[in-house]
């Protein structure tokens, strides 16, 4: 395929949700283009109707094909607090299409500790990782103010959950010394991230989850009486120190619950897993390692 010839929807980071969403945009008649940068992920984006483009985001890009609807869900890079891969996606774009649709994360508002978060809140990243995020905000509603920002929690779904973990008796961090944790099923971000590139909703920020947060202890204590395994043993903030790496760590060391209020309210979107206990069931039963 011609990287100059114009589709109905680009997907920019076409990976697990993404090509959710081009299965929904190619069932409804759009001609969808994912960009990809393996050749494994080029097949799963054929595999649902969809052409790929392969690119790599780390080096320069020339051009990319005009379209009406951009949804991008490519991460930043790992250095750094400017998403540079945004900036070379967006300079080879030869216009902003009418619809866009960027899915950032909820880590833009840091630590939030008891507190209850809705959009109005202010971004407050504390790591470099969620202050790329923030900047690549920032730099897609500039080059389009009409740009949909979902800001998404932890992701899971088929093969996205701690199976692994679990079964080999992992400690998790006591709630004692952690917060709330929120989330959203692959398939209902996908289905949300559809809704609003599809239509142009009242507001330009959303946060993308199930709308129940829930403290640490009971998301891993159900996922193990699921798999039919003891709970798993908890640590507290010193052990987990020991144990975790600096990655986890900083996952574990913000605190916030997500509303999702909003986003139901201007879309009517219907989610598919408002529990994520019937989230998890649903994903064990897709997850060959479950059997």
């Amino acid at each position: 395929m011609s990287a100059s010839a114009e589709v109905s929807t680009l997907i920019v980071g076409c990976g697990d949700t993404g090509v959710r969403v081009a299965a929904r945009a190619v069932a409804a008649g759009e001609r969808v283009t994912g960009v990809v940068r393996s050749p494994a992920s080029a097949m799963r984006v054929r595999s649902v109707g969809a052409r790929a483009l392969r690119i790599d985001l780390d080096a320069e890009i020339e051009v990319l094909p005009a379209c009406r609807r951009l949804i991008y869900s490519a991460p930043p890079g790992r250095a750094g607090e400017a998403d540079a891969r945004m900036a070379r996606v967006l300079a080879a774009l030869p216009v902003a299409p009418e619809h866009v649709v960027y899915i950032s994360t909820s880590g833009v508002y840091g630590d939030c500790g008891e507190a209850w978060v809705d959009e109005t809140r202010a971004v407050a990243p504390d790591t470099p990782r969620a202050r790329r995020r923030v900047d690549a905000e920032r730099r897609i509603a500039a080059w389009a103010p009409q740009a949909v920002i979902l800001r998404a929690p932890g992701i899971y779904g088929p093969g996205r959950i701690p199976v692994d973990r679990v079964l080999a008796g992992e400690p998790v961090l006591a709630d004692t010394a952690g917060g709330w944790t929120n989330r959203v099923h692959i398939d209902d971000l996908a289905g949300m991230v559809w809704q609003v590139a599809t239509k142009q909703p009242a507001h330009t920020i959303y946060n993308a989850c199930d709308g129940a947060p829930t403290r640490r202890e009971a998301y891993y204590d159900t996922l193990a009486a699921l798999l039919g395994v003891p709970a798993p043993p908890k640590i507290d903030w010193t052990e987990a120190q020991q144990r975790f790496s600096a990655m986890r760590l900083s996952f574990l060391a913000e605190s916030r619950r997500l509303s999702n209020a909003r986003l139901l309210a201007d879309t009517g979107y219907s989610l598919v897993f408002p529990d994520y206990r019937d989230g998890l069931e649903a994903s064990l039963r897709g997850d060959a390692r479950a059997c």
